[in-house]
């Protein structure tokens, strides 16, 4: 049988390098950005009030005290998104909001809290309703106060965003905040996933005697997604050579990615292995782990005589998402300029576990911390069935082939899923 380490090897091969593109801000979240994305202005591009309040120059206030306020006569308003500019003249003030400029010749900005109209209240509408109103200030305020100075956040021609950081929210917000429309980013991987089985039933329907829901498709298409990619999954075909054939060679020509579930291994009826043998191109090989062992992979030739990779995976539910785990999830992010794999840390078992022999198992498992470290407790019977134990999981034990049996207390590698 072939090891885990040369199957992860053989499926690798198969993605190309990320290939960069040029995408929409819009539809760049979640993309890794692929090159240097530097800033043509600054932020902010003018000093700007950081508060409501009024604009002044600090030497006006300098001798300012509850006991001997200082008095001076509102010259001019400037809300947010005035676009002419104007000078403030020693003596007098400038009504102010939260992001309007600031204008030439102030060098502060004192909170409206802080003063009071001459008819003694500190509200802009008191102020509005005054003729000349006249703002009392009771204490002096230094330079530079509540001003956001132009490029104190980034500069023109500093790098915004470095090459290979991850898009969300605040990236995205950032290059809209410095006016980029479209972003070099690794393109997203196109994931089709194909379920097969004549005993498939799509949930809604109503089972008869010998039929199954079929869940492995979704499922797939989940785990693609939330590696990163772009999957969808399309509908299952029974066990039909021909059908099967077909409906690949409709879907190839919009996947950079094909998986299967189902249909590889030794008995009767398995159409994925006896149509892509038939074909050639894709090898079928006994993968020396648990659950997972019968495992495919290799290329299909799309309608357009394109290479397409594909990974066929075996069929029982719990067997085909620990593959993709251990299989795809890594090269596929690699493909996406994404760090490769799920974290891995060392925990003690709460349980002695048994493994078998030559097979390098990896085990559902409950992950948590105590003072000591990480902990895991094993749950579930080994069996590849049981999809409630992987639900309820959310991590794999990593037991080598050459283990058979560990202790309570022992220390185990886990692959974090959460």
């Amino acid at each position: 049988m072939r090891s885990v380490e040369d199957h992860q090897q053989a499926v690798a091969a198969l993605f190309a390098p990320p290939e960069a593109v040029k995408v929409a801000v819009a539809d760049a979240l979640g993309l890794v950005a692929a090159v240097d994305v530097r800033t043509r202005v600054s932020l902010p591009g003018f000093d700007n009030s950081a508060m409501d309040g009024y604009a002044v120059l600090a030497a006006d206030l300098a001798d300012a005290t509850g006991d001997h306020p200082i008095v001076l006569p509102m010259a001019a308003d400037i809300p947010a998104g005035r676009t002419d500019r104007l000078t403030l003249e020693p003596g007098s003030v400038h009504r102010i909001m939260t992001g309007a400029p600031l204008p030439d010749g102030a060098d502060a900005v004192v909170p409206v809290e802080l003063t009071a109209s001459d008819s003694g209240e500190g509200r802009f509408a008191t102020a509005r309703l005054l003729a000349t109103p006249e703002i009392r200030f009771t204490a002096p305020i230094p330079v530079g106060k509540n001003i956001r100075a132009a490029g104190s956040d980034i500069v023109a021609g500093e790098v915004a965003i470095r090459a290979g950081t991850r898009l969300r929210a605040p990236q995205l917000g950032l290059l809209a905040a410095i006016g980029v429309t479209m972003v070099d980013v690794w393109r997203r991987q196109r994931v089709v996933v194909l379920s097969t089985g004549s005993e498939l039933v799509t949930p809604g329907q109503s089972l008869r005697h010998g039929q199954i829901y079929e869940s492995n498709s979704p499922m797939l298409a989940a785990a693609a997604t939330e590696a990163g990619a772009s999957a969808q999954s399309v509908h299952f075909v029974p066990d039909d050579v021909d059908g099967f054939l077909a409906r690949i060679a409709e879907i190839a020509g919009d996947a950079d990615l094909i998986i299967t579930s189902g249909g590889v291994s030794a008995g009767a009826f398995e159409v994925v292995k006896d149509a892509l043998t038939a074909t050639g191109g894709v090898e079928f090989v006994k993968v020396a782990m648990q659950p997972g062992m019968p495992q495919g992979c290799g290329h299909v030739i799309d309608p357009s005589g394109r290479a397409v990779p594909i990974i066929t995976l075996p069929g029982n539910p719990v067997s085909s998402l620990v593959s993709f785990e251990v299989f795809i999830r890594p090269p596929l992010r690699k493909a996406m300029g994404l760090a490769p794999n799920r974290e891995e840390v060392h925990a003690r078992l709460l349980d002695p576990i048994n493994s078998p022999d030559g097979k390098r198992q990896f085990l559902r498992g409950v992950l948590g911390q105590s003072l000591g470290g990480w902990i895991v407790e094993p749950i579930g019977p080994p069996s590849s069935h049981h999809l409630r134990y992987l639900a309820g999981a959310n991590t794999l034990i990593d037991i080598a082939a050459d283990v058979t049996s560990l202790p309570d207390g022992w220390i185990v590698r886990a692959m974090r899923l959460d």
